[in-house]
């Protein structure tokens, strides 16, 4: 193997996934609604399936995912007070069925419900436009840090957890969210606010790769799953998307959104 094919081997596999999965994504978002709901509810349920996985629970997985899947499916379809507790469903699984890492897949798969409820959330309130830009500022983050981690390199960001995560990378990943953020501020007519906002939407997404690092590490494994060749598994591919999307939900209970519009 030379030294391009190291750095650079994965890229073509990365590229067509990506792009297939792009396309379908912001198509199914534009439709929005149910089309949208059925989305988010399919990739939280594979999430939740990888999650059992990796904290040794093969035999309950499917059962998991499957639960966690038509739980978030009633949560979104049925934004009420009474269907908030279908997040837990999954880590009710864990809880009966698992006899060790009970907490661990608790804590994972009721993320990945709250993050799923918060997408459903955005598209539903804020709209299309919206909700692409919070899906831009992880796609184009994660690709400014690829790409300028991967040619730059430098001082590692954290190698006990993410040893292929760099300094150069994280920070290009903020500037990536800052230029989407000053997009929006002149397409959108949004506050300048969201420039700040954008670049802690990215943070967010950034510690969302970082906590499924972790556990892949507990786990000893290199990816979640090989479900999306060049990706791995869902976990590896919207583990950004499970953090920004944490965040921008706990923040639109404190600031108006989108800031400074109305």
């Amino acid at each position: 193997m030379t030294v391009a094919e190291g750095h650079w081997g994965d890229l073509s596999r990365r590229l067509v996934t990506g792009g297939i999965t792009a396309i379908l994504g912001f198509w199914i978002m534009w439709l929005g609604g149910h089309p949208f709901h059925a989305l988010v509810a399919l990739v939280a349920g594979l999430m939740v399936w990888e999650i059992a996985r990796m904290v040794g629970g093969t035999e309950i997985a499917v059962a998991s995912g499957i639960v966690g899947g038509l739980a978030l499916l009633l949560l979104v379809t049925y934004q009420t007070v009474y269907t908030l507790p279908l997040v837990l469903a999954p880590a009710v699984v864990g809880f009966v069925r698992l006899t060790s890492n009970r907490a661990i897949h608790g804590l994972y798969s009721t993320a990945v419900l709250v993050a799923g409820y918060g997408l459903a959330v955005q598209r539903d309130d804020h709209g299309f436009v919206w909700l692409v830009w919070l899906v831009l500022i992880v796609i184009v983050s994660d690709i400014m840090g690829y790409f300028v981690g991967k040619a730059i390199g430098g001082p590692k960001f954290w190698p006990g957890i993410s040893p292929g995560k760099t300094w150069s990378g994280t920070i290009a990943g903020w500037a990536g969210a800052a230029l989407v953020g000053l997009a929006f501020v002149l397409i959108a007519n949004a506050g300048p606010e969201l420039v700040a906002l954008s670049i802690l939407v990215a943070i967010a997404g950034q510690s969302g790769d970082m906590a499924e690092s972790a556990l892949k590490r507990r786990a000893d494994v290199k990816d979640s799953s090989s479900l999306l060749p060049g990706h791995g598994g869902m976990c590896d591919r919207f583990d950004s998307m499970l953090g920004a999307s944490l965040f921008v939900l706990a923040a639109g209970q404190v600031i108006e959104f989108p800031p400074g519009i109305g």
